[in-house]
């Protein structure tokens, strides 16, 4: 847990600064963009669960058989 508070506090440090200096956010300004970010991740998740991809790809050539 200590990880995460500390990833929101460095995040919210750099919004402050970039503000300050008025440069462009660096995160996606959309919802769309963290949805993708969030994509990502579960795909990358969604592999690991799958044996590494081996699985996934037996699983997925099910549906068509």
């Amino acid at each position: 847990m200590k990880i995460y508070l500390l990833s929101l506090l460095s995040g919210g440090i750099v919004g402050v600064l970039f503000a300050l200096l008025r440069l462009p956010i660096p995160a996606p300004p959309a919802l769309s963009g963290v949805l993708g970010i969030i994509g990502i991740y579960l795909g990358y998740q969604l592999i690991s669960w799958f044996e590494g991809g081996k699985g996934l790809i037996q699983w997925i050539q099910g549906w068509f058989t």
